[in-house]
């Protein structure tokens, strides 16, 4: 786990997070988890996560919990970033989640609409057969390779000898979407290293010829915007959901930055491209900005991926991330009119991608006029941004 509030409660009553894993050990339940424990560069993370501190050890002790966690280090400068869950694993019925969303009182809402105060929109992919088992494997591989393990404060319930072993073989398919995980790893830290999600986003786009639909925290990679633009150039509809409020942008006066700044806005100047932000009613009816928090891509109605990594280098070629790949035109086109029902308040299952993505246009300029003028009745939650000045100050 990466980000994990520690005093965060689940919905719906459940308790502390430490609740439900105790409740699952006492059920008979082999529970472990393995926790991010930042580095001296990324300690300014450690307020929003469980990272084994002498205080957090206490709280364990005193609750007398027995789920195994071992914590785990990230290459200097970076973050174990993966948000993935397993039940039954090894099992018939395995199944694993993959996604973006944090542990924390903004991430985890109990409906969608966004109505509640300083809430992020996220998402999750329930995984089962063959594809649960890769994040199976993937959390072997963490697990046995937690760097603190053999540490006093680097483990909990367990010692550096407890080990798991791999999946001997895939769980039986569960359906007929065909699903790939992706992960980036970091050379110096994993060996060889992986950056599947970067080479599998550079793909997806290269093979567009409809339409493409972005939701992410974060587009700043040059090569990405590159593949965007000539998606453009080709005739795609491109759709790009991110927070409004972007972080701040340090690096912004630097030249080499400035270029790459200069691209981006450049998509702005196509007439087929939308960047959008999101904002949803309070309870005083007011509208109140949500944050984007996702990691998610939808091309052609046929492709989509879901996972935790951001379109920023420290995502693709740094931070340990996890996505899932789904090849299935019924699923990533419900998925589509899913995520278009609550940004535009309107059912888009009788339009085609194409016609769905300029009415997401239509829609997200006529919110962005109502917000100019101060008008709180919307259709929906999605506004337009200045795509040609969209950018990070700092």
């Amino acid at each position: 786990m990466a980000f994990v509030t520690p005093d965060f409660r689940m919905p719906d009553g459940q308790g502390e997070l430490f609740d439900v894993l105790d409740a699952a050990v006492a059920r008979g339940l082999d529970v472990r988890v393995v926790f991010w424990r930042p580095n001296p560069e990324t300690s300014r993370f450690e307020p929003r996560t469980f990272f084994g501190s002498a205080q957090h050890r206490a709280k364990l002790a005193a609750r007398g919990s027995r789920f195994r966690t071992r914590w785990d280090r990230a290459q200097a400068g970076f973050c174990q970033h993966q948000k993935s869950w397993l039940i039954d694993a090894g099992e018939a019925g395995e199944v694993a989640f993959v996604g973006g969303i944090n542990l924390n009182p903004h991430s985890v809402v109990s409906a969608p609409g966004h109505a509640g105060a300083d809430q992020h929109h996220d998402a999750y992919l329930e995984l089962a057969g063959p594809a649960a088992s890769d994040v199976h494997a993937n959390f072997v591989q963490r697990w046995n390779g937690a760097s603190e393990r053999d540490l006093a404060d680097g483990a909990w319930g367990c010692d550096g000898d407890d080990d798991l072993a791999a999946p001997a073989e895939a769980s039986t398919p569960r359906g007929t979407s065909r699903v790939q995980v992706q992960r980036t790893l970091h050379a110096a830290r994993y060996g060889a290293g992986e950056r599947s999600i970067f080479d599998q986003y550079r793909l997806a786009i290269g093979a567009a010829r409809r339409t493409i639909y972005i939701e992410n925290q974060a587009l700043d990679v040059l090569e990405i915007v590159d593949d965007l633009s000539a998606a453009l150039d080709r005739g795609v509809e491109v759709v790009a959901v991110a927070p409004a409020d972007p972080e701040p942008d340090f690096a912004a006066g630097q030249p080499e930055r400035q270029a790459f700044l200069a691209a981006r806005a450049a998509l702005g100047r196509h007439d087929r491209f939308t960047v959008a932000g999101l904002a949803g009613l309070d309870a005083g009816g007011a509208r109140r900005d949500v944050y984007v928090h996702a990691k998610l891509m939808i091309v052609d109605d046929a492709w989509a991926t879901i996972g935790s990594g951001n379109l920023h280098s420290y995502s693709l070629f740094g931070s340990t991330e996890m996505n899932a790949s789904v090849w299935d035109a019924d699923f990533a086109r419900a998925l589509r009119c899913e995520l278009f029902v609550e940004h535009l308040g309107l059912d888009t299952s009788e339009l085609d991608d194409r016609a769905a993505a300029r009415l997401f246009r239509r829609i997200a300029r006529e919110n962005r006029r109502k917000r100019e003028a101060g008008e709180a009745a919307w259709q929906g939650l999605a506004f337009e941004l200045d795509a040609v000045a969209w950018r990070a100050e700092p």
